[in-house]
């Protein structure tokens, strides 16, 4: 028997199994259990609109809802809401901006569900201004501090051997604490996310389906390569894989702040803007170190620099438009497996020559990676 027989016999029987096999289980007992997650919160002049989903098992009826324990006005949600399915409610309410609201929602059986509108802001409606600042603040951010500091490829190229392992080391430090910074803010919004499509498990799951995929592609790459130029395709491969990777980070970066500014949580002041333009300016650098022996034209260095600065202007635009946690939770999980994919990458030119051990200069170079990237995103408050 074949592998593709065998899958097909287990679909068939497991499937056999969920129809046949609940009817011969006994009906549940005891009180419904409701859960409901709020996924949107949008507000209008007079008006709060929630968009609420049902990850529980049972049906669940919003009867009333309070916003500050006072009784509003409530349209939708008449009926039941199913197991997985959403729907929107809208409440009457004269909100004023830059207060804060706490919604109780009063399920049909007695149980009040909370959510909290930390700060009153109108929602921002989308449009071409909007999406034109979407475009101009994660060129800001994103494109422009990239390529600036990919200028430091002259630079670069004049380094010693033991001098370009330092650099990159840093580039690995650099990396290092992208993959940690994403991994906590995929955390957070996975905490943050109702729960219906997974929490932490989405984060995980892109980072382990990235990984997978970028090494399987290097494989293959490395392999059509064998016999071209060693060095300096290897050293444009790995450009390559840092800017992809970088650019995974910055698709997540821009996810926070098109969310941030969709909510009204984010202040888009020029020290803002500076600091996010500092901070992802060594990313650049990061790029560029494996180039020092490769002659790259004009083209291919602003290629790269697009491909690990313009993910930010998209992830601007779904964080501002979509306004998921769920998704901005697994492409940060993304972002996080091409990252450490590129460090594994990378960790084997940090050894000296004839060594499997790390010498003073590059372990000095992680930790200067890392302490560069922290202090620069002191100056990022968003």
């Amino acid at each position: 028997m074949s592998w593709v027989s065998v899958v097909l016999v287990a679909i068939a029987a497991l499937a056999a199994l969920g129809v046949l096999g609940s009817k011969a289980l006994p009906e549940r007992k005891g009180p419904p259990v409701e859960t409901v997650a709020v996924e949107k919160t949008v507000l209008r002049p007079g008006e709060i609109a929630l968009t609420v989903r049902n990850t529980g098992p049972d049906p669940v009826t919003v009867a009333q809802v309070f916003v500050n324990d006072a009784y509003v006005d409530l349209r939708g949600g008449e009926a039941p809401i199913t197991r997985m399915d959403t729907v929107t409610l809208t409440l009457r309410y004269p909100w004023v901006e830059g207060q804060p609201y706490k919604v109780s929602m009063l399920t049909s059986t007695g149980l009040v569900i909370e959510h909290d509108v930390e700060v009153a802001v109108e929602t921002p409606r989308p449009g071409t201004d909007f999406f034109g600042l979407m475009l101009l603040l994660g060129t800001y951010v994103g494109v422009i501090p990239v390529l600036l500091g990919m200028l430091f490829l002259p630079s670069v190229r004049r380094l010693g051997a033991t001098a370009l392992r330092a650099l990159l080391a840093l580039t690995v430090g650099l990396l290092v604490f992208l993959a940690v910074d994403g991994t906590k803010e995929g955390l957070e919004l996975a905490s943050a996310s109702g729960g219906a499509f997974g929490g932490v498990e989405l984060v995980i799951l892109g980072a382990a389906v990235s990984y997978l995929a970028l090494t399987a592609l290097d494989r293959y790459l490395r392999a059509r390569r064998e016999h071209s130029a060693e060095q300096g395709g290897s050293g444009l491969r790995l450009a390559t894989m840092i800017a992809g990777g970088i650019g995974l980070h910055n698709l997540g970066e821009g996810l926070a702040i098109g969310s941030a500014y969709a909510v009204g949580e984010l202040a888009l002041g020029a020290f803002l803007v500076i600091g996010f333009a500092l901070h992802n300016t060594t990313e650049g650098i990061a790029v560029v170190a494996p180039l020092v022996k490769a002659r790259p034209g004009i083209p291919v260095l602003l290629g790269l620099g697009l491909l690990a600065g313009a993910p930010a202007i998209l992830g601007a635009v779904l964080g501002a438009s979509v306004n998921s946690a769920e998704l901005s939770a697994l492409l940060l999980g993304v972002g996080v497996g091409a990252i450490v994919q590129v460090v594994v990458q990378i960790a084997p030119s940090l050894r000296p020559e004839g060594s499997d051990r790390l010498d003073v200069p590059a372990i000095i170079g992680v930790i200067a990676g890392i302490a560069l990237m922290y202090s620069t995103g002191l100056l990022v408050a968003a």
